[in-house]
């Protein structure tokens, strides 16, 4: 005579072994970690250059006297900022001259503090900006001076409350005006 298998009560104890199983698996799942690595300190650099890279052109360089970045890199401050370039489309646009500039090389952001001057490279009337906080967000291509700045040509001098200059149009947005300047024909 042929024996008859119970299938359905085997069917149920392999599933309820099974889901034990795999209980059993995401609960002890955390045991074992690793511990983490020591934490490395700040990476001090002096005298040189940090670039920043897009994708296929370059975004902006620094020459400084002092940097200090983050362990991996991604974050630093650079100080003394003596010969800096900002790229538009891969080739020189402005140099900024500053005290002190936050980067971050994963972004291509940065922020520039302190007494800071910002030339466009190849202006004929020989313009500059001098403010105390310029922005770079580079996404949008936008250098923004949302304090006052000083717009300097020859012996003349603007009081502009802010500046925008979009890389991408090349338009230049001013705040608020005082003073008076002489506008050449």
């Amino acid at each position: 005579m042929r024996r008859k298998w119970p299938w359905r009560r085997i069917f149920i104890v392999a599933g309820i072994a099974f889901g034990l199983y795999l209980a059993i698996g995401v609960i002890l799942a955390g045991r074992g970690t690793p511990p983490l690595p020591p934490t490395i300190s700040a990476i001090d650099l002096h005298g040189g250059h940090v670039q920043g890279n897009r994708i296929t052109t370059r975004s902006w360089s620094f020459d400084y006297r002092s940097a200090q970045l983050s362990a991996d890199g991604s974050i630093g401050t650079v100080t003394g900022v003596r010969d800096g370039i900002v790229f538009r489309k891969g080739k020189p646009y402005v140099k900024i001259f500053a005290e002190s500039i936050s980067i971050n090389t994963d972004t291509l952001d940065f922020t520039a503090l302190g007494k800071v001057t910002v030339v466009r490279i190849g202006d004929p009337q020989h313009r500059s900006f001098d403010t105390d906080l310029v922005q770079w967000d580079n996404p949008s291509q936008l250098l923004t001076m949302t304090h006052p700045s000083y717009l300097r040509t020859g012996d003349q001098t603007l009081k502009i409350a802010s500046v925008v200059v979009d890389f991408r149009t090349k338009n230049v947005t001013l705040g608020k005006l005082e003073g008076a300047v002489e506008v050449p024909k």
